[in-house]
């Protein structure tokens, strides 16, 4: 039996409700979402083997952008074409997009209210701890040779000690990268990546054996109508907010800031916050480092990726600066929110739609790029410098000048030996850090 006939044993509607149901429970990181797809495409539903599965994730982990949410697309283009990849793709995110929207205006209009920012209080040296898991979870995967340990520490002493800008890291990293992979190409092989309990998928739709559907066959003529779609659907949205708004308007070069950063993710999504936060809080200031972090708190507590903070960047930023005039000031957050989430994720689509077809023609033989691996080598030192820059604003948030917050100290060093010790879940450790904040905020 061929995969078109397999496939339309589950309906594209069967697919969207699933699809549906992930962007409302998909918690708990890139990490934490890939777990979860894989237990139900592959354990429970049988959708796809192990074998098409895993082919899948290692392309998406060497783009650019966030590798969960391009897998979802990849899986849903794989079985029901390119509406299928877009359902898989919009509702991973929107349900995200909506809660980010209500939950930063919650924030903005009412976060001095005591119980909010008790909670804010506890979260934010959590997040702290979070990203310092981030960088090593990552370097644990990825610098596994002494060229790839000097390239992480060289990326840390850049930002952190020269200011320099993260595409520049990102460049040169890509640079020693090329030349090393040929001098030392065992130095630069990449790691294991995410890791996936193997399991018997002999019954799955799309199997090891499975031929590779009509749509997901590699020709020029869809490869270009891909990219032409790809130029309209950015030129046509950036086009009108020039025409509108010009050039130098907060809403074009949120836009063209964000779409930037979507290029730039290698890594995952802690990858891409040192730009956006250079972006965001130092060149723009549409946040401040405090709202930042309390930004990536809601990200980490609502489902989706953590890229999503991207929303709660455009949302604040419009809110504060009310670019639609003081009677409008929620309108203008929640469509900043959505433009900077559309410049974002379209990069995303474009990589899976454009590149699955090759990717499919070349099962097992897809090759990690030496300039790849340094990338994320380099993003290590990077998220480092980032977990210490939140730190210090947590416990010193009036500066070294001032007195050290002692008990947001304490919260971060319990939150971090609860992540990287005991190997809790994010989600519990935030709910517990907010909790504490509440409790604390009450008693002072």
């Amino acid at each position: 039996m061929n995969v078109l006939l397999k496939s339309e044993s589950v309906s594209f509607w069967q697919a969207f409700m699933f699809w549906l149901k992930l962007g409302f429970i998909s918690f708990g990181g890139p990490a934490g979402q890939i777990a979860l797809m894989h237990e139900e495409l592959v354990v429970r539903r049988k959708w796809l083997s192990e074998k098409r599965f895993l082919h899948a994730l290692n392309y998406c982990m060497v783009l650019p952008g966030p590798e969960a949410q391009q897998l979802a697309t990849y899986i849903g283009w794989l079985m029901h074409k390119t509406r299928g990849g877009v359902a898989a793709g919009v509702l991973f995110v929107l349900p995200s997009l909506f809660l980010l929207i209500g939950l930063s205006w919650l924030y903005i209009a009412y976060g001095q209210v005591t119980w909010v920012a008790g909670l804010f209080y506890g979260i934010k040296p959590a997040v702290a701890a979070i990203v310092l898991q981030a960088a090593y979870r990552i370097g644990s995967r990825v610098l596994h040779s002494n060229l790839l340990w000097t390239i992480a520490i060289a990326s840390f002493m850049a930002i952190f000690a020269l200011n320099v800008p993260f595409p520049l890291i990102v460049l040169a990293a890509a640079i020693i990268g090329f030349v090393g992979g040929r001098l030392s190409p065992a130095s630069l092989r990449m790691g294991g990546g995410h890791t996936a309990v193997a399991v018997s998928t002999v019954n799955a739709l799309i199997g090891d054996d499975t031929p590779t559907p009509s749509h997901a066959v590699f020709t020029w003529k869809r490869l270009w109508q891909v990219l032409l779609a790809a130029t309209l659907l950015w030129l046509v949205p950036m086009g009108l907010l020039m025409f509108q708004f010009g050039w130098d308007h907060t809403l074009t070069q949120m836009s063209w800031f964000f779409t930037k950063a979507a290029l730039l993710t290698f890594g995952g999504a802690y990858a891409v916050l040192p730009y956006v936060f250079q972006g965001a809080v130092e060149q723009f200031g549409w946040v401040t480092a405090t709202q930042m972090i309390d930004g990536l708190a809601l990200g980490e507590t609502t489902p989706g990726p953590l890229i999503m903070v991207v929303a709660f960047v455009g949302f604040v930023g419009a809110y504060a600066q009310a670019l639609l005039g003081p009677d409008s000031l929620f309108l203008a957050g929640a469509l900043a929110a959505t433009l900077v989430t559309w410049f974002t994720f379209l990069p995303s689509f474009i990589f899976i739609l454009a590149g699955g077809p090759f990717v499919e023609s070349t099962q097992n033989d897809l090759k990690f790029t030496a300039p790849l691996t340094a990338i994320t080598a380099a993003v290590v030192g990077v998220i480092l410098n980032l977990a210490l820059y939140f730190g210090y604003h947590t416990v010193w948030p009036q500066g070294f000048g001032a007195s050290l917050d002692i008990t947001s100290a304490l919260i971060a060093l319990a939150a971090a030996i609860a992540l990287l010790k005991y190997k809790l879940n994010v989600m519990q450790v935030i709910a517990v850090c907010g909790l504490l904040g509440v409790l604390i905020k009450q008693w002072i």
